[in-house]
């Protein structure tokens, strides 16, 4: 079956996206393309919503099914934003219906959209993440990982653990990839996996690395940043209000406002489209194959901004 595709980034988290029915074996699919195509985090499934403008399904490069994706979400509405001739719209995810909208952008030739990132929760449930009968667990160490960093469990939904740490443990890797390796494979504390985001404070923000569940090291993860912004915010590192989130993808806006269960999360950035493909897609996984990929002129216009705010990712990339 031939499939027309748009491969987008949000941040350097970088998708196939595309239209479809719900009939479709979507984790196969993810799988098949991310072996095709080693720069792939996953894919994006723009479906019909009864509901909403739209509903977005997003898969991981292993397959496995996220609840939400800020960075795709983006890539998301601008599709059903110029798709429908609207600027804003709203689009139906697995925990809620959310509210996007474009906005002006954030550097020359850069489509920029803001998308809701909902719901918040600090039950350990909600993770779920399993820890001596704690409800929640805010901005304290986790003492066998470490005495030092302190740590905190928010779902946005999706789930995330948060560390504050100082510059060397954001430049050398290693102690986030043990543990972020070990949550997300089989261990006592997260059933499911979790997103571990280390957060270190720059000038005019914060710097962001996270090692998503089902894709390892990426770019950047659009929860990830909002989560460690509102952490960051109630850890008194950043004010709330408008916060510059740096990543190795790049640098978001996420407004936090807001406090205990009136929390509201915007996240805004690019939606850059890369190149339009033509895909086989075939049951045999050996007889898949990319027919035919154009490359668009957007990612030129991105570099340029990258270039121009990668004073302090630089420090730890």
């Amino acid at each position: 079956m031939e499939m027309t595709m748009i491969k987008v980034h949000g941040s350097m988290n970088t998708f196939y996206m595309f239209e479809s029915e719900e009939r479709a074996d979507f984790a196969q699919l993810a799988i098949q393309l991310s072996a095709l195509d080693n720069d792939l985090d996953g894919i994006l499934v723009i479906l019909p919503s009864a509901v909403a403008h739209a509903k977005m399904r997003v898969f991981n490069n292993d397959g496995s099914e996220a609840s939400m994706c800020g960075n795709g979400l983006r890539c998301v509405a601008r599709y059903v934003c110029e798709r429908d001739g609207v600027q804003e719209a709203v689009i139906e995810t697995m925990k809620a219906c959310l509210c996007v909208k474009k906005e002006e952008t954030l550097n020359e030739g850069i489509e920029t959209y803001a998308v809701e990132i909902s719901p918040v929760s600090f039950s350990l449930s909600s993770l779920p993440m399993n820890y001596e009968g704690h409800g929640e667990w805010i901005h304290k160490p986790l003492p066998f990982v470490s005495e030092e960093i302190p740590f905190s469990a928010v779902s946005v939904p999706n789930p995330h653990l948060i560390g504050i740490v100082p510059a060397d443990l954001q430049k050398d890797t290693s102690h986030q990839q043990k543990w972020a390796q070990y949550f997300n494979g089989e261990n006592e504390y997260f059933s499911d996996g979790v997103n571990v985001s280390y957060v270190t404070p720059v000038e005019d923000g914060i710097f962001v690395r996270t090692y998503e569940r089902g894709v390892g090291f990426t770019n950047a993860c659009g929860t990830a940043m909002t989560a460690s912004a509102l952490i960051s915010c109630m850890a008194g590192l950043v004010p709330y209000g408008d916060v510059s989130v740096y990543n190795p993808g790049g640098m978001v806006k996420c407004s936090v406002s807001g406090q205990g269960e009136d929390i509201h999360l915007q996240l805004t950035g690019n939606a850059t489209y890369l190149s339009v493909a033509q895909f086989d897609w075939a049951a045999d996984v050996a007889e898949s194959r990319i027919l035919s990929s154009e490359p668009l002129e957007e990612q030129v216009r991105y570099e340029r901004f990258i270039e121009q705010i990668s004073t302090f990712s630089k420090q730890f990339v």
